[in-house]
């Protein structure tokens, strides 16, 4: 029997950012000033980011070297037209209109095809996609297979869309009436979950078939073709770059946050094929971007951003990307710790619902389980439950999704096993004794996408994590030397 060897990460540490060391009393501190709210604490005060994967990248020399070809004329900048042909040559689509994120190429597709009453069909939904959605008068339905909304089922394409749920909306509202399907690849919000090739064909075909156009999330596209070549049938040898470009011919374009596959601390862009749809994208980009070869971006930015695509297909780098969160994964796993299964793409997601059964959804427990784990140990993650979802459009009452999630999100090429091993073990300690876990209770609530901005307080005493009970164990240090397959 071959003898199995051990993995390491396909990069060297050319330069080192170094981490502030916190103690208790410091982040107990920082965590009740940002309102027990992980996205206002300051980034000096936290030790292992995993809030986001989005322009938290650690970009490659060939990207740094790019950033002084530069060329950052107002219009024509050689850059845009560099970064044009990859996007041609990888996702396939004829015209680009760059954006400054994700989200401003979601708010130019929104207001150029969404109408008032309009219903806008999606597996699953995203918070920034959904509420350009709305703003634009659309209402969002969810189409994706009931698996993903149970975090135990190990179906391995928990992203697919239902085909049986979309044909009920289409002959419930008129196909006239759905201005596209909002396909999202590795869905964040299901556990980092993809969709299947077949099912990707099989829902645009519907559509298709009643003249609906589909538009892909390609934001984390990339990370679905290598789970496509790990668990589909007939893709074992493909290139994840073939399967990408297949994945991306059935769609009639795309929005894509360049700040999570392709590598880089800022961008996005829309791809679409429709030429008129191409003229209308790029007189709107004028008004809310920049103009239609820069929009909003440097010419620097562009640069990295075409480079950092061409990496991203490497098979050794998205290997290496999903490997290591596959790796914290079962760590937590192995030690009974419930999280979304199976283990994503981008993050592992922790089931708060099942870690902190003693606190009712009404105190929050995702929320609460985020800044009682940044007390405890310095790691910053995010909340993916109900205080993401926000409230019922009619009642305005607090909705309570069956995913109440907290996501541990790894940033490309950034930290190391040990920063992995450190994480797993301070959530292994706090599932020990999850009595220490305080509900919250929210002080503040912001207009919009309240989960970046609101304010919390604990629902009993002053603090969110209880001391540790007199004689409680703790979990050892993890011993050297495992590895990822």
């Amino acid at each position: 029997m071959q003898k199995r060897r051990s993995w390491a990460e396909p990069y060297k540490i050319k330069m080192v950012e170094h981490l502030r060391m916190t103690t208790p009393e410091d982040r107990e501190r920082a965590i009740a000033e940002a309102g027990y709210n992980t996205f206002l604490l300051r980034s000096d005060d936290v030790y292992i980011d995993l809030l986001t994967d989005s322009g938290t990248n650690a970009m490659s020399d060939r990207q740094w070297a790019g950033l002084l070809l530069g060329d950052e004329a107002y219009a024509g900048s050689r850059n845009y037209f560099h970064l044009e042909d990859v996007v041609r040559r990888r996702y396939g689509y004829r015209h680009l209109i760059p954006t400054h994120q994700g989200r401003g190429a979601e708010h130019l597709l929104s207001q150029l095809c969404i109408s008032p009453g309009d219903s806008v069909p999606g597996n699953m939904y995203f918070t920034t996609t959904k509420h350009h959605q709305e703003l634009a008068g659309g209402r969002f339905v969810d189409v994706i297979i009931d698996e993903a909304h149970d975090p135990t089922s190990e179906h391995p394409f928990k992203g697919n869309v239902d085909l049986v749920k979309m044909q009920r909306l289409i002959d419930e509202v008129g196909p006239e009436r759905i201005p596209y399907l909002s396909l999202e690849t590795n869905v964040n919000m299901a556990g980092g979950q993809p969709c299947s090739l077949e099912n990707i064909r099989a829902a645009c075909a519907l559509c298709h078939e009643h003249s609906i156009p589909v538009f892909l999330d390609a934001t984390r596209a990339v990370e679905n073709a290598y789970f496509i070549r790990e668990r589909e049938p007939g893709y074992e040898t493909a290139s994840v770059a073939d399967i990408l470009r297949e994945i991306c011919s059935h769609a009639d374009g795309c929005t894509m946050s360049a700040k999570k596959d392709a590598l880089v601390n800022i961008g996005g862009f829309l791809a679409v094929n429709d030429d008129t749809l191409a003229e209308r994208a790029r007189n709107l980009c004028v008004v809310y971007e920049g103009l239609h070869t820069y929009g909003g971006l440097a010419g620097r930015d562009l640069e990295a951003m075409a480079i950092g695509i061409e990496e991203s297909v490497e098979y050794d780098h998205i290997r290496a990307r999903v490997g290591q969160v596959h790796y914290l994964g079962r760590r937590l796993m192995d030690a009974g710790v419930p999280i979304v299964r199976p283990i994503g793409g981008h993050g592992v997601f922790v089931d708060a619902a099942r870690f902190l059964p003693h606190l009712p959804r009404e105190q929050f427990p995702a929320q609460a389980l985020t800044a009682a784990l940044y007390a405890e140990s310095g790691v910053r993650s995010m909340e993916r439950g109900a205080v993401s979802v926000g409230r019922d459009r009619e009642t305005g009452e607090n909705v309570y999704p069956a995913l109440e999630l907290v996501r541990l999100t790894l940033p490309r090429r950034v930290y190391t096993q040990a920063h992995l091993d450190v994480t797993a073990e301070s959530i292994v300690d706090l599932h020990a004794d999850p009595e220490r876990v305080v509900g919250l209770e929210m002080t503040y609530e912001p207009a919009h996408l309240r989960f970046f901005q609101a304010r919390f307080r604990p629902v009993v005493g002053s603090v969110v994590l209880r001391r540790r009970r007199q004689g409680a164990p703790a979990t050892e240090p993890a011993a050297a030397g495992s590895t990822i397959p």
